[in-house]
């Protein structure tokens, strides 16, 4: 009987143990991971798959990755814009794991894809009126959507509002954590935009060059004017007449300055700016460097305006 009891005893505290534990969320990118991070803050941590400097560009999954996504209770993404390489295991693993897609989320402002030279031409005419702010028509359906989407603190607000939903009904233990954490990020969401726009006002008109075009939220957030990019497709590297016209535009446009990004060849802006007076700076839309948790996320935000500030101020 004393045997019985403690199998019995044993086996109840397994149970709420298991009830009472964290839900296994696994997460693509490193900033949404950070933003996921927070929510949890004090009741569990979620689980990174890119690490490092690796880009959702052309990823291919470990065996450890996809051991991780069959056994997640919640995946959180972008969505095929920007993750091809989720396809797979998510029709495989999706029926078990609940799957957040972020370009399908409501309230989510999504931009249309800018594609070719076509939206450098825009980009330059629509701050060529002088109000700060790319335009853009609304996406038709179908239409490719600009995946880069927690560049914007009003998307990363919708992030959090999302994930901590998701999480208190698959974790009704935990509910009131995931809450409080919420609004806390909510407030730090806000007052990192407030800094970061008077941060960027004073280089809002200057004309700049990026890798490819990955910062478009950032852009239309703070009123930034990024003219083109020097290749549309970060996989590929851009041939030579593309080049020359990117050369051309940096002289006739008077750029200050392009800039690479660490997960991409650097010798191609060098370049792009041979013989001009632009000026070389980086832009990470992923924060390789950066440690996983929640601070990745607001020092990702912040070393982006850090560095274009510091690079096109100077002009």
């Amino acid at each position: 009987m004393r045997k019985l009891f403690v199998l019995v005893a044993v086996g109840l505290l397994l149970m709420m143990t298991d009830a009472l534990a964290a839900p296994k969320v696994v997460v693509t990118i490193k900033p949404i991971h950070s933003l996921v991070a927070g929510v949890m803050q004090g009741v569990g941590i979620p689980e990174l798959l890119l690490q490092g400097a690796a880009s959702p560009h052309g990823y291919s999954l470990r065996p450890s990755d996809v051991r991780s996504l069959s056994r997640a209770d919640l995946i959180v993404w972008v969505g095929r814009d920007l993750e091809t390489f989720m396809l797979k295991p998510l029709a495989a693993h999706g029926r078990r794991a609940r799957v957040l897609t972020l370009l399908d989320t409501p309230g989510m402002k999504l931009l249309p894809a800018r594609t070719g030279g076509g939206w450098e031409s825009e980009a330059h005419h629509h701050h060529g009126h002088g109000d700060g702010h790319h335009h853009h028509a609304k996406a038709d359906a179908g239409e490719a959507m600009d995946a880069h989407l927690w560049l914007s603190p009003a998307n990363a607000a919708t992030i959090v509002r999302r994930v901590a939903a998701e999480l208190a009904e698959l974790h009704p233990q935990s509910a009131a954590a995931y809450r409080a954490n919420e609004q806390r990020l909510l407030r730090r969401i806000q007052q990192l935009e407030k800094e970061l726009a008077l941060q960027l006002k004073p280089v809002q008109g200057v004309p700049y060059l990026v890798f490819h075009d990955a910062y478009q939220y950032f852009e239309e957030t703070f009123g930034l004017n990024a003219v083109g990019s020097i290749t549309v497709d970060p996989e590929r590297r851009p041939g030579a007449r593309r080049l020359r016209e990117i050369r051309t535009k940096v002289r006739e446009l008077g750029v200050a300055a392009v800039f690479a990004e660490p997960q991409f060849e650097p010798r191609l802006v060098a370049t792009v700016v041979e013989g001009s007076k632009a000026r070389v700076g980086l832009l990470d839309p992923l924060g390789a460097d950066l440690p996983p948790g929640e601070e990745a996320w607001f020092q990702l935000m912040r070393h982006m305006a850090d560095n274009l500030r510091g690079t096109l101020v100077s002009r």
